[in-house]
């Protein structure tokens, strides 16, 4: 198996499980004071990781060029941008539709990956990716009250120009990681990281410093909380940003999604939700795309 494979679906599986650590800090910091933890108490651990890079290979934390750190910083200010959006589709009635939108990615990286970054794309991985995505379509768009709906402009924009943010975050940190000219995969992937999370939670701190002080305050009272949602999407960054320097953009979320299915599983297993049989044929088509994805690889 292919490296990149396992540390894509590590990634996803530790995201999961910061998905379910911050949604419970939701509930008392706010959604944007939710957000903010898993940058700024996601740093300090990926300094850790960093400093453990350069004991364990030995090298040494690689100089930053003009490309790695335009692309880094456009990746950390698409990913706040995304955030941002993804909040609004939150508070919309229509959230169990514009979900489906953001789930759209995979085609946009693989699209824009491959304008900007040059990164390899052929028929067969191009109709794999689709394959994945019209599985996690299927398992997100619920029927429409209204034919109309699902197609509702307000909505459909807001959650492509989510996807296409995600996108481009996904884009910009697979170009800093490769704009590093020295030092292999794991020192670069670290190096990246801790400079797209240093960015960004200056920007938030700046952010909540005057707009939300209650909330950065509160993240801070709850500290051993925030610390661990902050471990949890630290770890996750790590593996993702492992996957950048390995293999292409595309290749890695398309992977992610993966953790539609990690969802459903801890839904049905530790919850004791029933899978509908819409949820089963996404995740069939899911797979079965992942699969043709693994096969053009070889």
């Amino acid at each position: 198996m292919h490296l990149w494979v396992a540390v894509a679906l590590i990634a996803a599986a530790a995201q999961t499980g910061r998905n379910a650590a911050q949604s419970s800090l939701t509930r008392s910091l706010g959604t944007v004071g939710a957000t903010q933890v898993r940058f700024l108490f996601g740093l300090p651990f990926a300094v850790v990781f960093l400093a453990l890079a350069t004991l364990a290979t030995g090298e040494a934390i690689p100089a930053l060029t003009p490309r790695s750190l335009a692309f880094t910083t456009i990746g950390a200010l698409a990913q706040i941008g995304a955030t941002a959006l993804m909040l609004v589709l939150m508070k919309s009635q229509s959230f169990a539709v514009t979900t489906a939108w953001l789930k759209t990615e995979p085609v946009i990286v693989a699209l824009g990956a491959a304008l900007l970054l040059r990164d390899p794309l052929d028929g067969p991985a191009l109709a794999a990716i689709a394959v994945a995505t019209a599985g996690v379509l299927v398992m997100s768009v619920k029927p429409a009250r209204r034919p109309g709906d699902w197609l509702a402009p307000g909505p459909a924009l807001t959650g492509l120009a989510a996807a296409a943010l995600f996108g481009l975050s996904a884009i910009g940190f697979r170009g800093g990681v490769t704009g590093l000219e020295s030092g292999g995969f794991l020192i670069r992937a670290s190096t990246t990281l801790v400079l797209s999370l240093c960015l960004q939670t200056s920007v938030l701190l700046i952010w909540m410093a005057i707009f939300d002080r209650k909330a950065l305050w509160g993240s801070l009272k709850i500290w051993r909380a925030s610390l661990g949602t902050g471990f949890l999407g630290a770890f996750a960054s790590q593996f993702w940003f492992l996957g950048f320097a390995m293999t292409t953009a595309a290749n890695v979320r398309t992977l992610a999604l993966a953790e539609v299915i990690f969802a459903q599983l801890l839904a049905r297993f530790w919850f004791g939700q029933k899978l509908p049989l819409r949820q089963g044929a996404g995740m069939a088509l899911l797979v079965l795309g992942v699969g043709l994805l693994l096969q053009t690889q070889r």
